[in-house]
């Protein structure tokens, strides 16, 4: 007899139409038919040669060509006369360190930014994400990168306005004196303003499109993340806002700038006292598998999620909106994606957050 072995580090999500086979090690997903999922489930008990007698002359072809298919892809191998019991089930458990692991600021003021330094240190903040409405100058850039100077916060991640003085010699400085930088974005830019080389140590990128904040919260394939630390914390926690605080534009503390809750004014109070608020948690158990439509979807542990922007169709005990997400156009009860925008069932909900579209 022979028996198959799933590799420990592959997934399998099951949703409405497809199933997600994702490899955790390679981080890569594809998608295949449901009727693989029962396969994989019956070979998790019996043989091969007893999941092939279960079907008639006429499946048993396409039952092996699944078989080929996980095989060929390493998702798993075949032994002799038993299972190998050298795979123990992987833990998806979840733990993050920090108290607020990301930062989002709509920054207005750089000041802003030695004011909250202390709360970033005392939170253990990791990540710190600036939008700027305002153009920024080098300065600006070097000072942002000094307040946090021998800081917990690993990285700092901008979206500033493009301007005609962004050069070669702007970002060559920036690249000189920061530390923390590994992201900048200059949007409205029409186009190139030198060729990006692969010498900077942070990322840079130019946009024509202006990048607004409320363009946050788009559910596409280009932004979905195969790899287990994602995939855990998609599993435990609301893959959205889990760990996460916002300041907005005008100095307003939220889970995120979009989201219409405040817990306080950064001007009146620390970001340590807005995080005991009531509620200021509410989200944060609030995985895929217990929201609308999406608990349905096989990409669900490898999807972002947006509550500042959703359906608003359903709410649970508490009072938490669970309703999908607005900006995506996905049905997995067809396996088809559209235009969201265009969605004449969320044409209600666009008005509502008064999108432009």
């Amino acid at each position: 007899m022979r028996y198959f072995n799933l590799f420990s580090n592959i997934l399998i999500t099951k949703g409405a139409s497809r199933i997600l086979i994702s490899d955790l090690q390679r981080n890569v997903s594809e998608l295949y038919p449901l009727e693989l999922y029962d396969v994989v489930e019956e070979l998790k008990n019996v043989s091969i040669e007893e999941v092939l007698e279960n079907y008639d002359e006429e499946s048993k072809p396409a039952i092996q060509e699944y078989l080929d298919i996980l095989l060929e892809k390493e998702y798993g191998f075949m032994t002799e006369n038993d299972w190998d019991k050298n795979f123990p089930p992987l833990s998806y458990e979840y733990d993050e360190p920090s108290t607020i692991a990301d930062l989002f600021i709509e920054l207005t003021e750089i000041s802003l930014l030695e004011k909250i330094k202390e709360s970033v240190e005392n939170l253990g903040v990791r990540h710190l994400v600036i939008y700027s409405p305002k153009t920024l100058t080098v300065e600006d850039f070097i000072k942002t990168d000094q307040i946090f100077s021998h800081s917990v916060l690993c990285g700092i991640e901008i979206f500033s306005p493009f301007h005609q003085a962004v050069n070669l010699d702007f970002i060559n400085t920036i690249h000189n004196n920061t530390e923390r930088m590994y992201h900048i974005v200059f949007y409205k830019c029409e186009k190139e303003p030198f060729k990006v080389k692969d010498e900077f140590r942070f990322a840079l990128n130019f946009t024509k499109e202006d990048v607004k904040i409320s363009s946050c919260g788009k559910i596409d394939l280009k932004y979905f993340n195969t790899n287990i630390s994602k995939v855990s914390e998609a599993m435990n926690h609301n893959s959205c806002l889990y760990k996460k605080m916002g300041i907005d534009l005008h100095g307003n503390i939220k889970n995120c700038p979009l989201m219409p809750e405040s817990f306080g004014n950064i001007h009146e109070i620390s970001l340590e006292e807005a995080l005991v608020k009531a509620n200021f948690k509410k989200y944060w158990p609030i995985t895929k598998d217990k929201i609308e439509v999406c608990k349905d979807c096989e990409f669900r542990y490898i999807c972002t999620d947006c509550r500042a922007y959703t359906e608003r169709t359903h709410q649970n005990n508490e009072e938490s909106d669970t309703s999908k997400p607005l900006k995506c156009g996905y049905d997995p009860y067809t396996g088809k994606w559209e235009d969201w925008s265009r969605n004449p069932l969320k044409q209600h909900a666009i008005r509502f957050y008064r999108l432009d579209y």
